[in-house]
């Protein structure tokens, strides 16, 4: 679902009410385990954590314009996603994700390629999601977007 939003603040608000405290505690673990050199921003509609143009000038390869997107979260019609492109980009992180989720949720791992979804709010494994936000920073994320 897109929200019409200018800031977290604002999207959060906008998110269905059972939804909220899990998208601010989304949000605040996010805030407080990424390593510096990641911004926090409204991208493509979601709240999103980027490489601002400050840190690295050329910006998205798709979209110079735009900053270097990296991270993600979203509250879906079906479900609450969060994106870390790292995981797409790094099969060694990829890894590290899969072996450690059945440690943080008895739940199957709904997972695209940077995707991660959860059906229901409670299902969200805040503290997997906190140790995979320290696990790159954005001078490790930003060698891996080159050339793509």
């Amino acid at each position: 679902m897109k929200y019409a939003a200018d800031s977290p603040e604002a999207y959060i608000a906008q998110v269905p009410e059972d939804r909220r405290p899990v998208m601010e505690a989304l949000r605040n673990t996010i805030r407080k385990h990424l390593p510096k050199g990641f911004s926090e921003a409204m991208s493509y509609g979601m709240i999103g954590y980027v490489v601002p143009h400050a840190v690295y000038p050329p910006g998205y390869h798709c979209d110079p314009k735009l900053p270097l997107p990296f991270m993600s979260i979203a509250s879906q019609k079906n479900f609450i996603a969060v994106y870390h492109m790292g995981l797409y980009a790094d099969p060694d992180l990829m890894a590290w994700f899969q072996a450690e989720y059945p440690k943080h949720s008895d739940r199957k791992l709904d997972m695209g390629k940077s995707c991660m979804r959860f059906k229901k709010p409670e299902h969200v494994p805040l503290e997997l999601i906190g140790k995979l936000c320290e696990r790159m920073s954005a001078q490790d994320w930003m060698p891996c977007t080159n050339g793509r």
